[in-house]
């Protein structure tokens, strides 16, 4: 994305979305299987922070999903904002944002089921590219015919809105305001209209109902991205810890929203918004300020192949087996490592492998775009 205070690309940008899918690709089975291997208090706290809590709660891998989705709203004033700078008619960009949107719904559906054809009752419609290609489409036309009061005005009433949805009805047969799987009103609305099969059965963590908060994660990066385009190149400093503070707000309100509306990723609660858009937030202000404004961007290059390409390298699993590449290359090493640790080896081994084949394409200028 340019900056237009200073005519280059938002490295930060591109690295962080880079960082966030470098645990996409596997760097996750790194903890889990040290944690295997040691079995020791500290090890198991640190894979469980990659593992998703079964429905209240928060860890870390809670963040992957939201973060990625926050960085799409950020790039927006970069890209569709752009456009409008450039004369771009809004029914012109409203027919590209549709279009994307609908492009990652499809994506989402092959991913979820493969290139075959399976009974209708057998395909899981819904999705985590289903879900960014919506929260994204809805995000960008509110971007496209509201200023930025419109904007707040949006996220926080579809946040409020969505908490009082679920406060005030319930699946048949259950309390009014009942937050289990079985119980809650948005998976009870889920399973009424969404064709083909849930992943929980009564309940999809990617469904239609709660993708109107997911709306409010994309509205806030785009508001991210609103303070980052326009802040003067003196300000940008400034930008940094207004970030910073802004994002404790926000984990401090989603803290005490959690008290009668919890945190829960499969709901995409309102709180569970908060939480991840203060921490995505803080996040910008590190990656924006160690990269984009004191210039440290070596580092950040790894990050940065994989970020530039990261729906590509999120969708090859489906048609790449990394795990056949990995073994063929590198299992003498693992040999020679040895038991217990060969298996930590191989997954960094897959890591290095799926980058370098995200830097092979990096160097011929092929990227995926939707």
């Amino acid at each position: 994305m340019k900056d237009n205070n200073n005519g280059q690309r938002l490295y930060s940008l591109d690295a962080l979305r880079g960082f966030d899918m470098f645990w996409i690709m596997g760097a996750e089975e790194i903890f889990h299987k040290l944690a295997e291997i040691n079995q020791t208090p500290f090890f198991n706290a640190l894979s469980n922070q990659f593992h998703h809590p079964a429905w209240h709660g928060f860890a870390f891998y809670d963040l992957i999903f939201p973060l990625f989705l926050f960085l799409a709203g950020v790039a927006t004033p970069y890209s569709i904002g752009l456009q409008l700078e450039k004369g771009t008619s809004k029914k012109s960009l409203l027919f590209r944002v549709i279009k994307r949107g609908m492009i990652l719904v499809l994506l989402g559906i092959i991913y979820n089921n493969g290139l075959k054809i399976i009974p209708w009752s057998d395909i899981r419609f819904a999705s985590v590219l289903g879900r960014i290609g919506l929260a994204y489409m809805f995000a960008n036309i509110i971007y496209l015919y509201t200023k930025q009061r419109g904007q707040i005005i949006w996220f926080v009433s579809l946040l409020i809105g969505y908490w009082l949805l679920l406060a005030f009805n319930a699946a048949p047969g259950h309390a009014m305001g009942d937050l289990t799987m079985e119980g809650n009103f948005a998976s009870y609305i889920d399973t009424l209209i969404i064709p083909g099969k849930l992943y929980l059965g009564v309940h999809d963590p990617e469904d239609i109902v709660s993708t109107i908060p997911a709306i409010s994660t994309a509205l806030l990066g785009i508001l991210a991205g609103n303070m980052l385009k326009s802040a003067p190149i003196e300000k940008r400093r400034e930008i940094v810890i207004r970030f910073l503070v802004y994002g404790v707000l926000l984990i401090i309100t989603a803290q005490a929203w959690n008290l009668i509306f919890p945190i829960n990723k499969n709901l995409w609660t309102s709180s569970f918004t908060l939480q991840c858009g203060g921490l995505s937030m803080i996040l910008l202000a590190v990656f924006y300020y160690i990269i984009d404004i004191l210039g440290y961007t070596k580092w950040a290059f790894f990050f940065k192949v994989i970020g530039m390409n990261s729906i590509l390298i999120y969708l090859s699993g489906v048609f790449i087996d990394w795990s056949y590449t990995t073994n063929a290359l590198f299992q003498w090493l693992g040999q020679i490592v040895g038991e217990p640790y060969n298996v930590v080896v191989l997954v960094v081994c897959s890591l290095v492998v799926q980058w370098c084949f995200l830097y092979v394409l990096y160097k011929k200028g092929i990227f995926l775009r939707v």
